[in-house]
């Protein structure tokens, strides 16, 4: 059987359609809505699949009941077990709920209490939320754990092939959708489950399509994977965006990818900020960092996209939670360069402030930051300042009026031990 193989090689386009069909009367297909801004910006036909308007408003739903839904009755009672970042414990959870299974469910600390939230309302009475770790992988260890002493059946996030086969629904919605083969297809990239199930079913059925992994830049383990040849677990991970923040890619999925070479890209979690302000600001979408991957993309040189071409973008997600978005704010200024850090010497006495606001602040910029770090003498005191511009092409003409003041000044830059405390 599929689910016995060793590699990820045996997931096919006939696994998908299959899948397909056990999700026919429990997940409506999720519209596929062209997006005139961002076809403008980038001069191209650039499609948004919404995941997130889907039941658990996350892509990962359809894995989870595809694999769910083919456990025997011996399995199903003995329950389920899973890791998550969020999105597919919601999943497990929707299908716990809707296959009467019981299902224990382990969150890494780092996910947002939304997400928390929504996985205990969707399950009900049949799902136990486990908070603990910081990252994913503590989560899923805690997960092995628990399968090993109870018996419950291990539900993977990404690495088995009938999770990946529900995830590759998907690619085959888009199609049947559009009414034809996109150019491209955009997918975002944590442990690779939805790229693995998008590459087993369009290389099959329609193999001239591009397919593109959109990768974090502090979280792309399937580029080392490909790179090292097999899985191996990142040094560091920067768990913004949560959705896609994996340690280490799996087996199966890192299979499919090494027999398919979709295209890789990695995208700065900045950028990532500033398309999650856009589809908020332009478009009324509410999209998690994981769903914004694939739009923030767009535009990259590593795309190679040919003008007017047709784009599909996998909007995968839209479990946000609200107060992130002070943070976001702050990383998509930075990223634009509207937002910048200094350390100011300030004399002790009456209008130094008011001076410095005056000599070197721009008619459109802004103190948004200002803190005394410490009071050397009675003479001077250093503080901690920050700036926002109203456009980044202002920093120059500020730098150089910054020259000309008698006030000591030192620039935080962004790749300082000390700015990754301000953001």
């Amino acid at each position: 059987m599929t689910e016995q193989t060793p590699t990820g090689q045996a997931v096919t386009a006939s696994d998908v359609e299959a899948a397909a069909r056990r999700l026919d009367d429990v997940i409506p297909p999720t519209p596929l809505h062209r997006n005139e801004r961002l076809s403008r910006q980038h001069g191209l036909d650039v499609w948004l699949k919404r995941e997130d308007l889907n039941s658990v408003r996350s892509y990962k739903v359809r894995g989870a009941y595809n694999l769910m839904s083919r456990l025997s009755d011996e399995q199903r009672s003995l329950g389920v077990v899973c890791a998550s970042a969020g999105n597919h414990a919601q999943g497990v959870a929707y299908a716990a709920a809707a296959l009467g299974v019981e299902a224990r469910v382990y969150l890494p600390r780092t996910t947002p209490r939304q997400k928390r939230q929504r996985v205990a309302w969707l399950g009900g009475k049949h799902v136990q939320v486990v908070v603990g770790g910081e990252t994913y992988d503590d989560a899923a260890a805690a997960a092995r754990a628990h399968s090993v002493t109870t018996g419950a059946v291990l539900i993977p996030a990404f690495d088995d092939p009938r999770t990946i086969a529900g995830q590759g629904t998907v690619a085959k919605e888009i199609v049947e959708q559009l009414g034809y083969a996109p150019d491209a297809v955009i997918v975002p990239v944590g442990g690779g489950g939805l790229l693995g199930g998008t590459l087993a079913w369009l290389r099959e059925r329609h193999p001239g399509v591009a397919i593109v992994g959109a990768e974090p830049q502090g979280a792309a383990s399937m580029a080392l994977a490909l790179e090292r040849g097999g899985p191996t677990p990142l040094e560091t991970v920067d768990p913004f965006v949560d959705g896609a923040a994996v340690r280490m890619v799996g087996e199966h999925t890192h299979a499919l990818a090494a027999r398919h070479t979709p295209r890789l890209v990695t995208v700065p979690e900045g950028r990532i900020c500033v398309e999650m302000l856009d589809l908020y600001q332009s478009d009324g979408v509410i999209s998690e960092p994981a769903g914004a991957l694939a739009p923030a993309a767009l535009g990259l040189d590593a795309l190679g996209l040919p003008e007017g071409a047709t784009v599909v973008c996998v909007l995968s997600g839209g479990n946000n939670d609200l107060s992130r978005y002070a943070e976001i704010v702050e990383r998509a200024l930075i990223h634009e360069g509207k937002k910048h850090y200094f350390l100011v010497e300030f004399p002790q006495e009456p209008g130094a402030l008011r001076r410095f606001l005056d000599d070197v602040l721009g008619p459109d910029d802004d103190i948004t930051l200002f803190e005394y770090v410490k009071r050397n003498n009675r003479e001077t005191g250093p503080a901690l300042v920050g700036i926002e511009l109203g456009a980044a092409e202002n920093l120059a003409a500020m730098l150089e009026r910054m020259r000309r003041v008698p006030h000591r000044i030192e620039r935080v830059e962004p790749d300082s031990p000390l700015f990754s405390f301000l953001t």
